[in-house]
């Protein structure tokens, strides 16, 4: 058992960050949230008519073109040229506008930060009510990790966001931190 009695709310708008050790539960817990964990029980509501988008740490990323990766799992007719690269550059991405058109392997063309990048413009352009970020800056430096989580407060501000994260300095950008200790979810008080 990873986690037993738990409980969590967290209000629209919020953004909260959850950690603890490895192995302690934090990415099968949004695994249970998104309805892809099979094994537990327990329940688990989320709002019906918001659009949640999860990005793990290693974002996955379809081959085709560079469009069909950052409109990814929405359809990419849906959104303009224009719309993506601005998604794009906001990321910190927009020297690969040109290649929009492009097909590739994308998952093995781009480094580790470049796809991480990618998935905070998907969010950008998506633009979620929910984001479940797991580890989703860990490939990161902090500056860029500071400038991404900036340009999607200002972007979305009223995004509710769940993170994973093992760095400290994540926690500035979240209203609570709980930590997840001995299969229970702790409020941690920030100062």
């Amino acid at each position: 058992m990873l986690v037993n009695a738990a409980q969590m709310d967290v209000a629209p708008g919020e953004a909260v960050l959850i950690n603890g050790p490895s192995g302690s539960g934090k990415s099968t817990l949004f695994r249970a949230i998104a309805g892809i964990w099979p094994f537990g029980s327990g329940a688990i509501s989320r709002p019906q008519d918001g659009r949640a988008l999860f990005l793990p740490q290693r974002p996955y990323l379809p081959l085709g073109t560079l469009k069909r990766a950052v409109c990814y799992p929405e359809d990419e007719a849906r959104f303009s040229g224009a719309d993506v690269v601005a998604a794009l550059s906001e990321a910190g991405l927009g020297h690969l506008a040109p290649r929009l058109a492009d097909s590739d392997s994308w998952g093995q063309r781009l480094s580790g930060g470049e796809q991480q990048r990618l998935s905070f413009a998907r969010a950008l352009l998506l633009r979620p009510d929910w984001l479940f970020l797991d580890e989703a800056t860990a490939s990161l430096d902090p500056e860029a990790e500071e400038e991404l989580h900036e340009r999607l407060k200002r972007a979305l501000p009223a995004l509710t966001m769940l993170t994973i994260a093992h760095r400290p300095a994540v926690a500035r950008f979240h209203d609570r931190v709980l930590r997840m200790e001995n299969g229970r979810l702790v409020e941690v008080v920030q100062r």
